[in-house]
């Protein structure tokens, strides 16, 4: 053991017998300063905890398991943080059923009983009796091997699906017979970041990078390239069919209904892509090009015989749907089917319908159309929320969609597509009186006169004085839009009495392109303006106080919460960066971060390029000395997505140089990643402690009324 180790191990020995108390000194871990240094445009930038970027080496390791003694013994001696987790479990206990859907001659849905880890995957026959049909509970004894896609034959007698070891975006792929439950062929290993489609019964296509150098959680994948397995066939032998002589980051493919076109999407950033499509009933046929450039965001809903129904933002911020045929599909030959409007469309297709869902202020309109862009009905909702579904075969005729606000847990309904009625279909039965509670929307102004939305909720009998706890919640990019969603998380904050509020930030979905344009790049500021205007409205209008304040978000979530705890130390008494971008100088090195620089940028891009990214890095803008807000840093070990030593690097600097007596911690989950395909107990425990965290700090404590 080196001297580094045995100083973490004696620093762990230290603070665990610490009393851990807002007024006492916490000891944190020693963290090796290296001599790194870069050099950008002649600017020096040192990089210290360079080493913690190496997730294969004893001494991260070390440091790993050191800062979560430190981290694991400040939450323990939290006196109400087993309540917390107790009553967490106790609402998480309920039954989950996913709306049905027909694949031969079964029905299939996913369902939980209550704290299975896992949803396990379930049938009917047409004589109606049940059967477990897959059991990802039975992948791990932990529960942390998770089911990610699953994909049927257009027969049903076939289904590949995916799965998730410890929480990574890296995928083994099994072939199953849906009649005998036993696999056939070979496992697929090492592929990433992909859907399968089937061809007939032959084989499928998939994604996936080569293997790369070093290690397989953090090094560089940048060439994406579309496979067709054969089924029965050796892996080895798959034959690439896009992207081994043109390098593009991310490849997928779809195959429509009717087994007649491959549809094939390639980019090099999250926004923009160039479309492709072959025909499959041509053995000779090309890869026809649809869209050559990666300016606008195209994808091929469905067809109908040659012609194309194709969703697009090309010339239409806010997105439309076009035809076009695919003898000649370019951008010139494309027809408007439903012309663009002042909300953002997200469209999608079943029992022969375009189901249109807008967002109206990050709320959800939906109307029904038919193939030829005839309006048929504007669907009433149960209420105001989100929707989300529609989706089926052509032949289907009941459709299913689910329903949800931030005081409403999400119920599916059954949708008569000929009569626009809808039915309850599963209602969860879950200990929380949702009449208790209000849930409203208010608009208020950012640093530049910018209307921002957010809709905050809250037990009707809360006191508006100033001495609530809340969560203000934010993302701000990547087009991705926050909708009013039930959270079993955000309940049990609620119930003790905690106001939780999401503000709809630039950089965002929610008012299309324009919106999330005006938060990427040089504009990222405005983000972080945004989120501070949301913290200040809070405050000014007496739901809560600096005191009693907590920001929370993840991934770019967690640069939100990086950047602005760096920029307003003073805001806010609690940080809760969840595996965040940190480093924004080097982001694009790991995995497939690259992709990103849509929305950031990079600091190779240009003098001014790097000196706007290093202004407001969280990683490079900790200040020695600085009284910074106490901060619990969330990451997974398994983190392919963001690389944990984003987060590793944040806690280091900020354990070094934060000064006064707020904890700095980090909590670094075993066996988990990104966050997708976490175990029903390993999120259970996470947000027990984040919520006892952030209650303690603020000098607070559970109020749940009884």
């Amino acid at each position: 053991m080196n001297k580094t180790v045995l100083s973490m191990a004696l620093a762990c020995s230290l603070t665990m017998n610490a009393q851990l108390h807002e007024n006492k000194e916490i000891k944190y871990p020693q963290t090796r300063k290296g001599d790194q240094t870069d050099n950008y445009f002649g600017t020096k930038v040192p990089d210290p905890y360079r080493w913690l970027e190496d997730d294969r080496s004893a001494e991260t390791a070390a440091w790993v398991k050191a800062e979560n003694e430190v981290t694991f013994g400040y939450l323990e001696q939290i006196p109400f943080r087993e309540e917390i987790k107790n009553r967490m479990q106790q609402l998480w206990n309920y039954e989950r059923i996913s709306a049905p859907f027909k694949r031969g001659e079964y029905t299939y849905y996913y369902k939980n009983d209550g704290l299975q880890n896992q949803s396990v995957l379930y049938r009917r026959s047409l004589t109606g009796a049940e059967e477990v049909f897959l059991d990802p509970n039975t992948f791990s004894t932990d529960g942390t091997t998770s089911l990610g896609g699953i994909s049927f034959t257009k027969k049903g007698d076939l289904m590949a699906y995916s799965i998730s070891e410890g929480g990574s975006d890296w995928r083994k792929v099994f072939v199953m017979d849906t009649k005998t439950k036993k696999l056939v062929g070979e496992t697929l290993v090492d592929v990433k970041f992909s859907n399968i489609a089937w061809k007939d019964s032959e084989g499928f296509f998939y994604s996936s990078y080569d293997k790369p150098e070093g290690s397989e959680l953090s090094a560089k994948t940048d060439q994406h390239k579309l496979y067709y397995h054969k089924l029965g066939a050796p892996q080895k032998s798959d034959k690439v069919i896009f992207g081994d002589s043109v390098k593009r980051r991310y490849v997928g493919a779809s195959v429509t209904e009717d087994q007649k076109y491959l549809i094939i999407t390639a980019a090099n950033s999250t926004s923009g892509n160039e479309l492709y499509i072959k025909d499959l009933s041509n053995p000779k046929g090309e890869i026809i090009t649809v869209v050559d450039n990666f300016d606008t965001d195209s994808h091929v809903m469905d067809n109908e015989g040659s012609k194309l129904i194709i969703m697009t933002n090309y010339n239409a911020p806010n997105n439309k749907i076009v035809t076009t045929d695919a003898s000649n599909p370019v951008p010139s030959r494309w027809k408007d089917l439903i012309p663009e409007t002042e909300n953002v469309l997200s469209p999608s297709t079943g029992a022969g319908y375009i189901f249109a869902e807008y967002m109206k202020d990050a709320i959800s309109v939906v109307k029904q159309y038919d193939y030829k862009g005839k309006l048929i009905r504007e669907i009433e909702l149960p209420g105001i929320g989100s929707a989300g579904g529609f989706g089926g075969k052509k032949d289907e005729k009941t459709l299913y969609y689910s329903f949800t606000n931030y005081t409403t847990p999400g119920t599916i309904y059954s949708y008569n597509p000929e009569t626009g009625a809808s039915t309850l279909y599963q209602k969860p039965k879950v200990d929380f009186n949702s009449e208790d509670y209000i849930s409203k929307q208010v608009f208020y102004e950012s640093k530049d006169g910018t209307k921002i939305p957010m809709i905050i909720t809250y037990r009707k009998d809360l006191k508006l004085n100033g001495k609530n706890p809340t969560i203000l919640y934010g993302y701000g990019g990547f087009n991705i839009s926050l909708t009013p969603s039930f959270s079993i998380t955000n309940a049990v904050w609620m119930e003790n009495g905690g106001i939780y509020a999401v503000a709809n930030l630039r950089g965002g979905g929610e008012y299309g392109k324009k919106w999330h344009d005006a938060g990427t790049k040089q504009q990222k500021q405005n983000v972080f303006d945004d989120f501070i205007a949301a913290g200040e409205y809070l405050i000014a209008n007496n739901y809560t106080s600096s005191d009693y304040l907590a920001i929370s978000g993840g991934s770019n979530g967690g640069l939100l919460v990086g950047a602005t705890m760096t920029q307003r130390p003073d805001l806010m008494k609690v940080a809760l960066p969840a595996v965040g971008v940190l480093d924004m100088l080097r982001y694009h090195t790991f995995t497939a971060g690259a992709g990103w620089a849509y929305d950031y940028g990079t600091a190779e891009d240009s003098k001014e390029m790097f000196e706007y990214l290093k202004g407001y890095s969280p990683v490079h803008n900790v200040k020695e000395g600085e009284k910074y807000p106490a901060t619990l840093i969330t990451t997974g070990d398994h983190d392919d997505r963001v690389v944990p030593a984003h987060s590793f690097k944040f806690a280091a600097e900020l354990q070094a140089k934060h000064k006064g007596t707020n904890p700095v911690l980090i909590r670094i989950g075993v066996n988990a990643g990104h966050g997708a395909g976490k175990s029903t107990t390993q999120v259970i425990e996470e947000y027990s402690d984040i919520q006892a965290f952030a209650l303690y700090n603020m000098g607070a404590k559970p109020n749940r009324k009884k």
